[in-house]
């Protein structure tokens, strides 16, 4: 029950289930030079939970770029029948690689790659955290990302990416296929001449190719979230993965939504510009049910949520699809 949504509460939601967290859990990674520092999230009873990946942004604040941040979106996915596994990625502040490394800050190489490791060692994690030993799903594997968390989620569906100051970073292909299903939420869309001079200086990663992101995506955007410190354009510049990935099939805009979509990356945190809770609702019920009807063949919750969407709630967000 959450007496501060009004409209959002007419999407349809499965009842929520009890869960539990685990933290910390750390993964061993002798090539990356220290262990990935996680969170796990899921329901307390139950086989067969589909996987969410979570990729965390790179915002200011000192914690809600790890493991231990984004609980609106992990408590909810949860809640929802996922296992939720949170990296805390390289470009931490807290727990990731020192600001002077290479790779900084962004470390978008690295961050794609604790993924996929994660990925290589579920048996290891699983082994690590009793709780959800046996009950997990590798068929039926997801990621979601916020921010640079989405460029991350991008990358791993097949995106490339150029880095015009990297003389050895050229059409880099990291895609993984263990991935069925992506969210991006607030992704950086193209680079190059979109770039503000600012992040053409100090975020030149931020140049992805799109034309090769084929797995199934869901692009979150908000139609007032403008980054003029990243890009020359508006709010239209989040909307790339979806105008140019051939697999990004829906774009769910938010009206009146910037950079925090209601307020993904953590509860009362300065990372939320705009923290509004119905926004978020949608936000959590919109993506919880387009990631259940990509992993189950025949499973109405997207359409039924996007129905309800149109019907009840059409003022504070809309669904374009291709």
């Amino acid at each position: 029950m959450n007496n501060l949504i009004d409209k959002a509460r007419h999407l349809p939601i499965r009842e929520p289930a009890v869960t539990i967290s685990v933290s910390p859990v750390l993964l061993p990674a002798p090539d990356r030079g220290m262990p990935i520092e996680m969170r796990i999230t899921a329901p307390a009873t139950g086989r067969d939970l589909p996987v969410v990946l979570l990729s965390h942004g790179h915002g200011p604040s000192l914690y809600i770029p790890s493991k231990d941040g984004y609980g609106p979106l992990v408590n909810f996915y949860a809640e929802q029948g996922f296992a939720v596994i949170q990296p805390t990625h390289a470009n931490s502040k807290v727990a990731g690689f020192p600001s002077d490394a290479p790779g900084a800050p962004l470390f978008w190489r690295a961050r794609v790659e604790e993924m996929r490791l994660i990925l290589d060692q579920l048996d290891a994690i699983e082994a690590m955290v009793p709780a959800i030993a046996g009950r997990i799903d590798r068929e039926r594997i997801a990621a979601v990302g916020h921010s640079m968390g989405g460029q991350t989620v991008g990358m791993l569906l097949g995106a490339r990416l150029t880095d015009p100051n990297d003389e050895i970073a050229s059409d880099v292909n990291l895609f993984e296929p263990r991935i069925k299903v992506g969210v991006l939420l607030a992704a950086p869309g193209n680079g190059g001449k979109d770039l503000s001079d600012y992040a053409a200086a100090h975020y030149s990663a931020l140049n992805p190719d799109f034309t090769h992101m084929t797995t199934r995506a869901l692009v979150v955007s908000g139609d007032s979230d403008v980054n003029p410190h990243l890009t020359v354009r508006g709010a239209d510049w989040h909307e790339d993965p979806y105008r140019i990935g051939p697999g990004a099939d829906a774009l769910l805009t938010l009206f009146g939504g910037k950079h925090g979509l209601g307020g993904v990356a953590g509860y009362d945190a300065k990372e939320t510009d705009d923290e509004n809770p119905d926004r978020l609702a949608v936000t959590q019920r919109m993506t919880s049910a387009y990631l259940r009807s990509a992993l189950y063949d025949g499973d109405p919750a997207w359409t039924a949520a996007c129905a309800a969407l149109a019907e009840h709630a059409s003022g504070v967000a809309r669904v374009e699809r291709k």
